[in-house]
C-alpha cells in the first residue's frame, strides 16, 4: 500500500505541473484526456483490482463459497498491476531526472 501513496504522491506532482501549465500531454485518440488523467485513472484501478482481491479472500477466509483459483487469480492480477504502476512510476522518475540533467 505504501508503493500506491508513493505513486499518488507522484501523480500530486504530475498533476501540480500540469496545472501550472509546465505540462501539456495529451494522449492519442480524442485528445479529452490528458496523462495525469491517465495515471490518475491507472491508480484508481489498481487499488480497486487490490480491494476485489482483499473482498475475494476474506470471502474465502470467512469460508464462504468462493473458488479457490478465482481469488488467486484475483490476488494474482492485483500484484501484477501494482508492479506495472510500480515500473510506470519509476520511468517517470527516470525520465524527469533526464529532462532535469538537460536543463543543467
Amino acid at each position: 500500500m505504501a508503493a500506491i501513496g508513493a505513486v499518488g504522491s507522484g501523480l500530486g506532482a504530475v498533476r501540480a505541473a500540469q496545472d501550472a501549465g509546465a505540462i501539456q500531454l495529451r494522449l492519442g485518440g480524442t485528445g479529452d484526456t490528458s496523462f495525469g488523467d491517465t495515471l490518475q485513472g491507472f491508480l484508481h484501478e489498481v487499488s480497486s483490482m487490490r480491494a476485489e482481491a482483499n473482498d475475494a479472500i476474506g470471502a474465502f477466509v470467512r469460508g464462504e463459497p468462493v473458488e479457490i483459483h478465482q481469488v488467486m487469480a484475483a490476488a494474482e492480477e492485483a500484484g501484477i498491476a501494482l508492479d506495472m504502476l510500480i515500473e510506470i512510476r519509476n520511468k517517470l522518475a527516470d525520465a524527469y531526472r533526464a529532462v532535469m540533467q538537460m536543463q543543467s
